[in-house]
């Protein structure tokens, strides 16, 4: 597989389950792209919804996915400290003729605080989805564990919830920007 080079500008892409496009953040910085890695950042990026509806993101943010594990987690550098939005998703997969990185957003969320706790989020959604999108019980088995590993990281301040993680990638994106 071919990833991004550093100081690349990449699309971030989701999908959901029945390959219906869901969201798209126009404009990331990819800060390390390797196969199994890319970690990005985007700050005032333009966000389109589905139904065609825009929005800027408000902070800089520290975008980390991962090709083995079914999540994806964005630390957001707010005043009063960092942030975490955690998507369980698909692994991603790098388009580099588009450009773009691409996922299946599976609905359920954790936010996690400044302070190291955090709360499920979307659990109707997913459960709505679920039904509807008919997701294998194979996806349901892999999506809960996979959250018990995010949850595991969030505890242990692993990966990019450990101390420093997004100030150092949010000074390597200042470089870029």
């Amino acid at each position: 597989m071919v990833s991004p080079n550093a100081g690349s500008k990449i699309m971030i892409q989701s999908y959901k389950h029945n390959g219906q496009f869901h969201r798209v953040w126009k404009n990331s910085v990819v800060l390390k792209g390797t196969e199994s890695i890319i970690i990005g950042a985007n700050d005032r990026t333009k966000v389109v919804e589905s139904d065609g509806h825009s929005w800027v993101t408000r902070e800089p943010a520290i975008c980390y996915f991962d090709a083995k594990h079914w999540f994806n987690i964005i630390g957001m550098l707010r005043d009063d400290g960092i942030y975490y939005y955690c998507n369980l998703s698909s692994p991603f997969v790098y388009d580099e003729e588009a450009r773009s990185l691409k996922y299946i957003d599976y609905d359920l969320d954790v936010k996690v605080f400044p302070d190291m706790t955090f709360n499920l989020l979307d659990e109707d959604e997913y459960e709505e989805n679920k039904v509807l999108m008919h997701y294998p019980e194979e996806i349901h088995h892999i999506l809960y564990q996979q959250l018990n590993v995010l949850i595991h990281w969030i505890r242990q301040g692993k990966g990019p919830f450990s101390p420093g993680f997004v100030d150092d990638w949010y000074e390597m994106y200042l470089t870029y920007h």
